[in-house]
């Protein structure tokens, strides 16, 4: 099967700030990643710290450590002009009978692109009957979907209509995702780029187990919906949400290929 792929910068205005407990200390070597977290409050339980799916190497009552392959613990690989990036998640995951919310910081190694380094290509295991260019689309809509949004600015804790389409033209019907989207403060993603996850590992909406956003139903295979609760991020500045879209035939999904968003009286 052959995938589609697409990435876009959509610009919102959001007020925020993030409060910082802690420190954060990363040495990022070409296959070795050491992160230090220092945390100030003593209640917190250190070892409920995850890096992407790895546990702290070691922790203490004020530290967490990780001494971690590159290659290991979901690290995803990104090319930004003569940048390689790999980007993660530290999440610390709240206990049931703990006051400290559950929450997840941005991880990002950035190193010069090997000067014979190409990123892979994606091959199609069967040949396509489709014929045609796809078309993708997204954008900011009103409060029920029906149209454009008239503002770009969201109050804080309000939802943010999201949705991203596809226009198949003669292809054969195809699934759209939203496989991976941050917001930064700039319109192309640089090393230094500060970023907050929102899509990650090919289509959690990760931002959900803090936040009342979810996917909505869908009305059509080729449309995508998001309501997105506006964050904290920040103050004053324009934000800008960059994602990757996926168009895939339908009988061709697997685990890599979703769309889901916590429940909170699920999971």
């Amino acid at each position: 099967m052959m995938a589609f792929f697409w990435q876009i910068a959509l610009l919102l205005s959001l007020s925020a700030a993030i409060s910082v407990y802690a420190d954060m200390k990363l040495d990022c070597m070409l296959d070795f990643v050491r992160l230090v977290w220092t945390e100030s409050r003593s209640q917190a339980d250190l070892s409920l710290f995850r890096l992407g799916n790895c546990y702290p190497t070691s922790f203490s009552a004020r530290e967490a450590v990780f001494n971690v392959d590159i290659n290991d613990c979901n690290f995803r690989r990104m090319v930004t002009g003569d940048q390689l990036m790999y980007t993660n998640d530290l999440i610390y995951i709240s206990s049931p009978d703990s006051r400290f919310l559950a929450f997840t910081h941005p991880v990002v190694c950035a190193f010069q692109r090997p000067i014979d380094w190409y990123p892979p290509i994606y091959e199609p295991v069967f040949n396509t009957f489709g014929l045609g260019d796809l078309v993708f689309h997204v954008g900011l809509m009103n409060d029920d979907f029906s149209g454009p949004a008239e503002s770009t600015t969201f109050p804080l804790g309000s939802m943010i209509p999201i949705m991203a389409s596809v226009a198949q033209e003669t292809h054969q019907p195809m699934l759209l995702l939203l496989e991976e989207c941050v917001a930064a403060y700039t319109s192309a993603l640089q090393p230094e780029s500060s970023i907050y996850p929102i899509i990650t590992n090919k289509g959690c909406l990760t931002d959900s187990m803090v936040s009342r956003s979810k996917f909505e139903p869908r009305q059509k295979s080729s449309e995508i919906r998001l309501s997105l609760q506006a964050f904290r991020f920040a103050p004053g500045e324009k934000v800008f949400i960059h994602c990757n879209l996926v168009a895939w035939y339908p009988n061709g999904l697997d685990d890599t290929k979703k769309a889901c968003y916590y429940v909170k009286e699920h999971g």
